[in-house]
């Protein structure tokens, strides 16, 4: 696919996908909606050779200053829905993902943005970082899983707090109440998602895909998370990954993963 909003890099194994609208401070739009979609449904599955993902934003100012309110005005409630549906699938794919994705904020990450964020399994704030869900002040709630990820995250009480002012948190603050993984220096934020991924991409990966679905099934009231874990442990345990890990270990040499 011929990318237009975002743009796509690959370095040993990590690809880097930064949303690539600097002047309008890298707000989502319809297009970068479906490039994301076909990204993570498409291109990045079939990369056999994928650690894992970083999203980023163009520019130090932000990662994404929300969703571009431009295509709200003329949303009747179907629209609207059909809207925040989109949405909802798009960040599944993300969160669903089988490679670990870690989001490295750089500035801004406001309504989508925000909750683009907290689609991926990792944030790494820079220290300019700045998060919020302003939803309320436009009339509307966030749309793309906000209401339910941020609760997750840090908690109801905070979070409705949040989710009620519109009230925007810094980067100590977030890493405070489990919204970021770390702070680092202001673009220092995707060379420590790097760092984090090279050594993920040291493990077995059938079952850092199988952590990533046991995690998932955690909060899917579909689910039970348990039994989930029981039928995966198995899965891996009838791996060739799991006789060279334990093969290894008992060796006392370092394993060497094919993901089989």
């Amino acid at each position: 696919m011929d990318y237009q909003s975002i743009k796509v890099e690959y370095d040993n194994g990590i690809a880097i996908l930064t949303i690539n609208r600097e002047k309008a401070l890298n707000a989502l739009n319809k297009t970068v909606f479906s490039e994301l979609r076909h990204y993570f449904s498409i291109e990045g599955p079939s990369k056999n050779d994928l650690i894992g993902v970083i999203l980023t934003g163009a520019g130090n100012k932000a990662f994404a200053a929300g969703a571009d309110i431009k295509e709200f005005t003329a949303l009747d409630v179907e629209g609207a829905k059909a809207l925040s549906q989109n949405g909802h699938e798009v960040f599944f794919l993300i969160e669903r993902f089988p490679k670990p994705v870690i989001a490295a904020v750089n500035g801004f990450a406001l309504g989508g943005g925000c909750e683009l964020t907290m689609a991926c399994h990792m944030r790494i704030a820079g220290a300019k970082a700045r998060f919020g869900q302003p939803e309320v002040n436009l009339g509307i709630i966030p749309g793309y899983g906000g209401s339910q990820r941020l609760v997750q995250l840090i908690g109801k009480g905070k979070a409705i707090e949040l989710l009620l002012t519109a009230d925007m948190i810094g980067a100590e603050e977030a890493h405070r109440l489990g919204l970021a993984n770390h702070v680092v220096e202001s673009g220092e934020e995707v060379e420590k998602a790097k760092e984090i991924l090279r050594k993920i991409g040291t493990k077995a990966p059938i079952a850092i895909a199988k952590t990533i679905e046991c995690v998932n099934a955690c909060f899917d009231k579909n689910e039970n998370g348990f039994a989930y874990e029981v039928n995966a442990f198995g899965e891996c345990a009838g791996t060739e990954d799991f006789q060279e890990g334990a093969a290894a270990f008992i060796e006392k040499r370092r394993a060497d993963f094919k993901g089989k």
